[in-house]
Formats: C-alpha cells, structure tokens, sequence
C-alpha cells in the first residue's frame, strides 16, 4: 500500500500535538473497528519531535506484519539521520535498488571512458586529411617554401592551379627529377640511406600506415622474388591487422630461364604457410610482361566487396610499376580506371619514391585503390649501399647463376678438382665474401643476383689484402674514391654449420638481405651404386660476412632452371591440410 503524506504545521509543539492527538480520538470513535488490528493494517506511532515552523510532511506506510491477536509493540524511538526515521526511513529495498543504480551508472562511465579511449587512439593513428593536396607522383604533400624537399612546387603554379581546381594535377620538383633518371632520395634515419637529402624517416612512413589495422580494407601484398626473404616483412600484422591478403609475388620474369612456375608456386605456399598469415591466395606476376596481372584484378574484384584496396610492400619492390600495369590492364573495361591511368604514381629504381598514400579512383562500384609508401627495412643491402649506386643492386633482365668451383659440363668434374674451393674466399662485389672453411666432394656455390656484382675467388688467406686493395675497382659497390673512404666494411660474421644429407639435390639457400640468393648445391647426381655415396653427405662450414645491419637467412632451396624440376619434391597434404593452405595463380 502506498505511504499517503499528512501535512501538519503549527507553531508551537504543544498546539501541533494537542490537534494530532484530537485528530487520531475523533478518527476512533467515527471507526472503531481501527483500534481492532484484524481490521487496521496500519500501525501509527507517535514520537516527541521538534517540528519547524513551516509546514513538515508526515508519512504512514503500511505495516508488513501479518495480522496477530495482540498488537506488536511499537519499535523503541531512534535518533534522527539523514535518511530519515520511523515511516520516512527507507526500506532494505530502497536501499539495494539505490546500490543497483549506483553500479550500473559507474559502469556506463567506465564503459564510456573506455570507448573514449579507444577513440582517442584512432584519432592519433587517423590517416592524412584528404583535403591536403598532394603530389600524384609521390604522394607528398604540396609545399611552396623549401625547394630541395619532397612536395615542393612554384609559387605561382600552385596558386594558378589552386584557382582552377586542379591541384590534384601537380608533380611536385623531385617527382620531375626522378622521371629525368635523378637518384634523389628522401629518405633519412633508420633505414635510410647515406647521401642525398634527406626529409622524412623511416618511422614516418611506417607511422603513415599505422592506421590501417583499424580499418576494414583489402590488403595486396607484394614480395620480391629474387629477395623472398628480405622484402616479405614478417611483421605485417602491425599494418595490416586482421584484414585478408592478396600476396602478390613480383619480378617472376627474373627467374632463370627454363624455370617451372609450378614449382615455384608451390615452394612460396608452403614458405607462406609457415608465416601463419591470413593471406587468402598467391599470384605470380610481372609487371613488365603482365604476367599474373589480369588474376590479381580478377581476385580484387572478387574480394573487395565496396572496401579501399592498399598495395603494400617494402621499399623498391616494385608496387608503382605493379599500380601501373594494373591500371593498364583495367582501362580497358573500366573507364574509371582508364581515367586514372592519367595521372599514375611514380616509379623509379630510388627506394622510398612513394613518400604517402597515393589514392587512385580506380572502381566503379565503390572503394579506392591506394599506393602506399615502402616500408623501409634496416637489414636489407640498400640500407647501407650510397643513393648513386642503388642501380647496380636492381636485376635489370633474367638472372644467369656464376658458379664457383667452374665447370665446363655437368658431371664432368672430379673429387679431387671439386675440393679446390675448400680455403678460399668468395667475394660478391664489395657487399658479400664468403671464406669456404670445409666442403665435402661434388660441392659448389651458384649465386644468383645483379649482373653487375661480379664474384671474385682468391685465397682465404690473401682475401683481406684482396678486399682492401680491390674495393671500388674491381670489387663494387660501393663506387668512388668517397664512398670507399666512408664504406665501414663487412662487420658482421656468421658461422654456418650446413648439413648435406642428399647428393642429389641442393642443401640449402643462402639469401642475402636486398641482394639474392648462393645456393649450396651438388655438381651432378651421385650414382645410386656409388659405394662413396654416404660418405659424400655431411657438413659444411661456411663464413659469411656482410655489412653489420644486413641479414643473413638460412632456408629451404628455391626450384629455379631446368634443373629445378627435376630435384624439387611436392609436399604430400592431406585434405584437412590442402583445405587451409591458400591456393595460388599464375
């Protein structure tokens, strides 16, 4: 039963207790039955209080107490609170209900505060505002006050441009070097490069894709293949999050000739396997010949669904050229796509060319297409290599293995002949040397890289005067009397202990960082009767020096030539396994 206020006022106690008490009697004799608890659920109790002057209400609830003979005895009188005594105290109700409200509201403002939080984050890691102008070669924005930074532009032509709306045309000064054959690098810090100007670090770029793990986006991930390892970056994930991946194998064309694609298509899925990414197919491409291309468009159709599409990769693996061909390819069929062939990024052999976010219309059903800047990698050769002699570091036409012992035909050479190369250093240009400790018969190495890195051979014990006496003539790069001086050296040492357990094809790669691959091979095949067969299997040893930031990988020996074919073994699967492992296209 609800509680029904009485409003009493008086201004005096004795005048307000006079009239209640005359008011509770007149009340008696009109109802007796009140005086009968049976009848009367309500219990009234009359406590000495000092009332104000002004008027002070007075509650009556109702009593939970079930009907009973006697009446219960009136609760003893208790000292006034805040929340009130006798009829205006609140119940153990009220009181858990007030307890309920209080925990519900604190945990709306900490689910709040929390969401603000994460807001917060966003916003630090927002992208570049789309109302700044940009260069459309490079992605830098557009600036009219230092001359020798990436973005810069004449005054007057910025602002005659601006009056028509057409800022979104303008290639900004270093952009026109670079289409002239300028090596103008831009990039400075960790894994930047000596020489050139240099304006934005490597942080800086890397900061500029900081946002896309927040993003729902299609990811298409280029990798390198004749620097697999080098330019696959492992750590992906810090980029792209948990948004699918279209990878994306670029430079196939550079592959020795009569090389089977089938083999190589499946050495960099279980390679890719083993990297426990969310790549959801494999394409082999080139961008040069289009090979591969039209399958990679056909697959971002498919899996765009309305979303931006961002082309990734390291530094100088080529995502310009490969936004290129793709746009070719789409004008055809799109003219979206035709339309943006107009004003397509800059490509160019200087690592870094692409300094922002370059955001291409490129779809008729929605979501754009975004060249973004390479993610410039401290442990790869052009880290450490002058800005001059990039070039020399970019294979230009299909690469022809050099060989070291020498051998005129396949199987032709002798044991003794064979164990020449043991004691001897092996120098790749001025980058690489390799000191052959131990190898065991019918042993060699082929390296695989840049044409113009020429392989030395001399003595292990003449190699140190060799290398100093050599570097920048013979052995280059680096080039130049300055260079040389600057050049810190081959720092960095690595022992390989290398187990050769099958004559009858290669042991293992050896892949340099941002240069190629020596691949630690058999001359010819032992025969299957060859009572010296076991013998012929065991351990090399092996030093490797390289600059000190450069990395050194150890893996499974990639099916390349003719020769590929006939030694490269297909993983038996089982169908659970064939299930999760993405499939691949060429």
């Amino acid at each position: 039963m609800a509680t029904k206020p009485f409003l009493l006022s008086g201004s005096s106690q004795s005048s307000t207790s006079s009239h209640l008490a005359n008011a509770v009697s007149s009340s008696f004799s009109l109802f007796p039955n009140l005086k009968n608890p049976a009848f009367c659920p309500f219990t009234i109790t009359l406590s000495p209080i000092r009332l104000p002057s002004k008027p002070y209400p007075i509650s009556c609830r109702a009593s939970s107490a079930s009907p009973s003979p006697s009446p219960s005895p009136p609760p003893p009188p208790t000292s006034v609170d805040p929340d009130g005594t006798g009829a205006a105290a609140p119940t153990g109700g009220d009181l858990y209900l007030e307890r309920q409200q209080s925990m519900s509201a604190a945990a709306l403002i900490l689910k709040k505060n929390k969401k603000e939080g994460k807001k917060k984050k966003r916003r630090n890691d927002a992208k570049l505002p789309t109302n700044v102008a940009c260069c459309y070669g490079c992605g830098a924005p557009l600036q009219t006050t230092e001359v020798d930074a990436p973005g810069y532009v004449n005054a007057e032509t910025y602002e005659l441009k601006k009056r028509h709306h057409q800022l979104k045309t303008i290639l900004c000064g270093r952009c026109k070097l670079l289409s002239h054959g300028h090596m103008v690098t831009a990039v400075g810090g960790h894994g930047g490069y000596s020489g050139g100007k240099q304006f934005i670090s490597a942080e800086e770029l890397r900061e500029k894709l900081s946002y896309l793990r927040h993003e729902k986006v299609l990811i298409v991930k280029l990798v390198d293949i004749v620097d697999f390892n080098g330019s696959f970056l492992a750590r992906v994930r810090d980029l792209a999050g948990a948004n699918p991946i279209i990878l994306v194998i670029t430079k196939v064309d550079l592959l020795p000739r009569g090389t089977n694609l089938n083999c190589i298509g499946d050495w960099v899925v279980e390679a890719t396997t083993k990297k426990k990414l969310n790549v959801i197919s494999v394409h082999l491409t080139s961008s040069k010949s289009f090979v591969g291309i039209a399958g990679v468009i056909s697959e971002i159709q498919k899996e765009k669904k309305g979303r931006d599409v961002y082309i990734l990769g390291s530094a100088n693996v080529g995502k310009s050229a490969f936004v290129n061909a793709l746009l070719k390819l789409m004008a055809r069929k799109d003219p979206v796509a035709a339309a943006a062939q107009k004003y397509k990024p800059m490509q160019s052999a200087v690592p870094g060319t692409t300094l922002g976010p370059i955001q291409i219309e490129a779809f008729q059903g929605g979501g754009n297409l975004f060249d973004t800047p390479g993610v410039h990698l401290h442990h790869r050769q052009a880290a450490v290599v002058h800005s001059d002699d990039l070039p020399s570091l970019a294979p230009q036409s299909r690469l022809r293995g050099q060989s070291f012992p020498q051998v005129v035909s396949i199987g032709t050479i002798t044991d003794s002949e064979s164990v020449g190369i043991n004691g001897s250093s092996l120098l790749w240009g001025g980058l690489v040397r390799i000191d052959v400790i131990k190898v065991l018969p019918r042993t060699r190495l082929t390296f695989y890289g840049p044409k113009k890195l020429k392989v030395h051979m001399v003595s292990m014990g003449k190699a140190d005067e060799f290398y100093h006496k050599e570097l920048g003539n013979t052995l280059t790069p680096p080039t130049g009397k300055e260079r040389v001086e600057s050049w810190l050296g081959l720092q960095a040492v690595r022992q390989l202990q290398i187990k050769f357990e099958d004559t009858n094809r290669p042991a293992c790669d050896i892949a340099i960082s941002g240069l190629g691959w020596i691949a630690v091979e058999p001359v010819g095949a032992a025969e299957p009767n060859d009572p010296d067969r076991r013998v012929k299997a065991g351990e090399l040893h092996l030093a490797v020096h390289v600059p000190k930031p450069v990395e050194i990988f150890i893996r499974p020996p990639i099916p390349v030539g003719k020769a590929g074919e006939e030694w490269y073994q297909y993983q038996e699967l089982m169908e659970k396994e064939e299930e999760l492992r993405p499939k691949w296209f060429y």
